[in-house]
């Protein structure tokens, strides 16, 4: 009676184990959204003890506004620091790198960017349409 009991127990934990690698390794990501988002640039200060500046720009076909949200909150983010996602037209130009000090696309991108994502350091997210027109 022990020994089925035992299996039992093994079979029940090898189970769970399975099931638990199965959902860690099998996790949605941003290749997966109906966006066909492409990261064009990224640029991130280099300070490692304080507040990190994440910025992205990425090209998208299509304006799928709740994609875009998602697509953002997949992005790295640090606990009190700050996310930025741009996005742009495909086909259109778009910027390698966004400067820092402004935290904007240079001005000859700005006209081509159709939306903002942010996480803040307080982690609270928005997505801005058309920002800069």
């Amino acid at each position: 009676m022990n020994k089925k009991r035992n299996y039992i127990l093994i079979l029940i934990v090898i189970a769970g184990l399975l099931y638990m690698m199965k959902d860690a390794f099998f996790q949605p990501g941003a290749e997966d959204l109906k966006g066909n988002f492409k990261e064009q640039g990224f640029t991130r200060n280099e300070n490692n003890t304080g507040p990190i500046l994440r910025l992205y720009s990425v090209s998208t076909p299509d304006t799928l506004w709740k994609e875009m949200e998602t697509y953002g909150n997949y992005m790295p983010h640090t606990k009190y620091g700050v996310t930025k996602v741009f996005f742009f037209r495909e086909g259109s130009p778009v910027p390698s790198a966004i400067s820092l000090e402004t935290q904007l696309p240079a001005g000859e991108f700005r006209d081509n960017c159709i939306a903002m994502y942010e996480k803040d350091a307080n982690s609270q997210v928005k997505l801005v349409h058309y920002p800069f027109r």
